[in-house]
């Protein structure tokens, strides 16, 4: 009979660095991280792996991903307790709309620039953005992801 307690078990969270992407690898994790949280993959208390375990994972350095996490808790999307490890943390729906709602504002921010860019007009936006969801809603009904 084993002494040791079965500790709960940790979910494989498939993050993924490229050396490609300008932006920095504490970023990449960070938004990819804030990502299965605000998209509900990651829920409230979820244990994640620590923070030498990460970058073990992702062949980075600790300095790395101690800066992803402390950045997501500062933020308040997840909590480091001593000798606890890491968790998703419990955040109120009305701040979890507000995040997701901001993510795709600046999306569509973006979009909206790059068309104004390429000449388009305001109808010619709105077509575009009524297709991308007709797509999406036909591919999610063909049982592709949404």
């Amino acid at each position: 009979m084993s002494s040791e307690r079965a500790q709960p078990k940790q979910p494989r969270i498939p993050l993924h660095l490229s050396m490609d992407d300008p932006e920095p690898m504490y970023r990449q994790i960070e938004s990819q991280l804030r990502d299965f949280i605000l998209s509900g993959q990651l829920e409230p208390g979820t244990r994640l792996p620590s923070m030498r375990a990460l970058a073990k994972d992702l062949l980075c350095s600790v300095i790395t991903t101690r800066r992803a996490y402390e950045d997501l808790e500062g933020e308040g999307f997840i909590r480091t307790r001593q000798g606890m490890g890491t968790v998703v943390a419990e955040i109120p729906e009305e701040t979890m709309a507000a995040y997701r709602r901001e993510a795709v504002d600046g999306a569509m921010g973006e979009a909206v620039r790059a068309g104004r860019r390429a000449g388009l007009t305001e109808e010619e936006l709105r077509d575009i953005l009524e297709e991308t969801l007709q797509r999406e809603v036909a591919n999610v009904h063909q049982g592709g992801t949404p």
